[in-house]
């Protein structure tokens, strides 16, 4: 094995040995291809390259003590890009194929696998596109999935320590009835300069706001908000948000450790009020915010004085992580073991 510093790996890409590829032509998916090569041959008229017609997803994998590699709840993944793919016309990956796809992937470079307590995990990527050539603006006949894996260190270089965020109040991540619901690349294109700029100025990531009002939080940067006040998980409820499978599973979590869970709208009134708040998501898992400024209004919201986490937020990741390294009894039947 090449010398992998596995304790000081980034978020970001390392060459693996395999990857996998399907190809949707004539209204059926093909046979799953195995390649080794990290390039892609793509029609200069693909729709994935004119008109958007893109999504992906990320999930990850963990090594257990057991030496066992456990996929989390890889179904929301596979209904989301599902979701994705309706939203912006592209064919569906069945269940199966997602799921095969996947697996092949993480077994083909189990040697990437990060090792137990690394602190790392093995993320799984995978992507649809429109291949198939269009000039006039509407949908390919023809599409590609790719999964491709990488192992990968924590997102925020903090790791599991409180960062510090911009509110971004000149700049919008989606609009209402947009596509801010679905996993596309055009999300994260739109969020590139205000992500630069929140960079720039010292930030972790940036907050946005509701595009049509500017009084509700949206989203933090790559990642879903939360907030913690009265024993109540607060998370907004807005359909430009990307519905976070962490957040989901979450939610669910602080309900077992004894509190309240709400996915409501959070107005930005209401920042002042909360006793803890992170970003969550497959990349950061918990994030914990320790301030958050509001330029603009010359606002800023501290949570976290001595640079430590809060309670509840360190509560919550060790036991998601917990059920992910296999430590703690999988009750929901969110862990498929790659066998």
């Amino acid at each position: 094995m090449e010398n992998i510093d596995w304790k000081n790996l980034p978020f970001g890409y390392l060459k693996t040995d395999y990857n996998v590829r399907c190809y949707y032509r004539n209204g059926k998916w093909g046979e799953l291809e195995i390649s080794s090569s990290e390039m892609l041959n793509i029609h200069m008229a693909a729709t994935g390259l004119h008109y958007g017609q893109e999504a992906f997803e990320g999930l990850k994998a963990f090594k257990g003590k057991d030496d066992k590699v456990r996929l989390f709840r890889w179904e929301e993944n596979a209904a989301r890009m599902q979701s994705s793919a309706r939203g912006v016309l592209m064919a569906e990956v069945p269940n199966d194929l997602f799921l095969k796809a996947t697996m092949t992937a993480i077994k083909l470079n189990e040697r990437f696998v990060p090792p137990y307590e690394s602190g790392a995990s093995l993320y799984v990527r995978p992507l649809l596109f429109g291949s198939g050539p269009q000039v006039g603006v509407k949908p390919a006949t023809e599409y590609m999935f790719v999964v491709f894996v990488t192992p990968v260190g924590p997102y925020f270089k903090e790791g599991f320590k409180p960062v510090n965020m911009l509110i971004a109040r000149e700049f919008d991540r989606a609009a209402p009835l947009g596509t801010g619901k679905y996993k596309v690349g055009g999300n994260y294109a739109a969020s590139l300069t205000s992500l630069q700029k929140g960079h720039a100025e010292g930030y972790a990531s940036v907050i946005y706001l509701d595009a049509k009002e500017k009084k509700y939080i949206d989203e933090c940067g790559p990642a879903n908000f939360f907030g913690i006040k009265n024993n109540t998980y607060i998370t907004p409820k807005s359909d430009s948000i990307l519905p976070s499978i962490t957040n989901m599973s979450l939610l669910q979590l602080a309900q077992e450790l004894g509190l309240k869970a709400e996915r409501r709208p959070v107005a930005i009134d209401e920042l002042g009020s909360f006793e803890e708040v992170g970003a969550c998501g497959t990349a950061a898992v918990i994030s914990p915010i320790g301030k958050i400024v509001d330029s603009v209004e010359n606002r800023e919201y501290v949570y976290s004085k001595n640079g430590e986490p809060g309670k509840v937020s360190t509560q919550l990741y060790n036991k998601l992580r917990a059920i992910q390294y296999g430590d703690e009894a999988d009750k929901y039947g969110w862990i498929t073991i790659v066998e």
